[in-house]
């Protein structure tokens, strides 16, 4: 089985599929910005320019929505969560008013735990 960095929760997953059948391709961001703490951002695809300061956590394939869903971070702030695996989440509450969900009155966040020793050495190849 392939080892990811990022993956979600079909409560996730079901927001992504009605988020997309209004926007379109998404995209998430993971930023340490001070606005909104360290909440995954979803935007349109491409909304969010991405560049040398960010990394590729990986691509999320979600049934029902058309493409895959990238995930990145700032790469400062992967230099803090390398050695972990992230779930998006959803949960009640107000989101932020950059990110798409914010009208629905939910809010993605990240669930996280340490990558074993073994996916750990598989990402490292």
């Amino acid at each position: 089985m392939a080892v990811n960095r990022v993956a979600l929760t079909e409560d996730a997953a079901a927001l992504l599929r009605r988020l997309a059948a209004d926007h379109g391709p998404l995209m998430f961001h993971q930023s340490g910005g001070c606005c909104d703490g360290s909440a995954p951002m979803c935007y349109p695809a491409g909304e969010f320019r991405t560049g040398g300061s960010d990394v590729h956590l990986g691509d999320l394939d979600v049934a029902g929505v058309p493409s895959p869903v990238p995930v990145w971070m700032s790469a400062a702030q992967f230099e803090y969560w390398k050695h972990t695996h992230l779930t998006i989440d959803v949960v009640a509450g107000r989101g932020s008013g950059f990110s798409l969900e914010a009208p629905e009155g939910v809010r993605f966040l990240i669930r996280s735990r340490l990558l074993t020793d073994e996916e750990l050495t598989e990402l490292d190849h």
